[in-house]
């Protein structure tokens, strides 16, 4: 026993082994309890010109955002020329992760199908050329929304990133 808690101990998500022997667990009536899906999509909006854009998913964004923007290891390799980069969308409710992958896949496919509208002097600008990222990504979301059941899920857009 006393060798059980120490790997337990040790290793803090593997829990000991439960028999299902126990009438209470093994019940038909009574239901494993199930967290609230914590998994998220995100996109993120690079604060420093050149803009960019970065497409993700997570199940612990403040971590996910520390680490792209390197307060943290771990960050993706792609996301290290935009540093620092800010939050601009979130969808919450997924499911599961894998859900969650599903929709972040498609919503980075239609954002490279989706003509993007530019202006070689709208680019000088700074926050238009965030607000034309931005509305290419939306452009790109409408799509995803239209092949996949967003109905249980939130979208969250910080616009005040960019003046209207």
């Amino acid at each position: 026993m006393a060798r059980q808690r120490l790997f337990s101990r040790t290793f803090k998500y593997l829990k000991p082994h439960q028999s299902t022997s126990d009438p209470i667990l093994s019940s038909p009536t009574v239901k494993p309890f199930t967290q609230l899906s914590r998994w998220v999509v995100y996109l993120i909006l690079s604060s420093k010109p050149p803009v960019k854009t970065y497409v993700g998913v997570t199940n612990n964004f403040s971590r996910r955002l520390k680490q792209h923007n390197g307060e943290l290891k771990g960050g993706a390799k792609a996301s290290r020329a935009g540093r620092p980069w800010v939050c601009a969308c979130l969808i919450q409710g997924f499911r599961n992760k894998s859900t969650a992958c599903k929709v972040e896949s498609k919503w980075k496919s239609f954002s490279r199908k989706v003509t993007r509208k530019r202006s070689s002097e709208n680019e000088e600008q700074a926050d238009d050329a965030k607000l034309f990222l931005l509305q290419h990504r939306n452009a790109a979301l409408d799509q995803v929304k239209d092949s996949v059941d967003f109905s249980n899920l939130e979208i969250h857009w910080h616009l005040d990133l960019v003046p209207v």
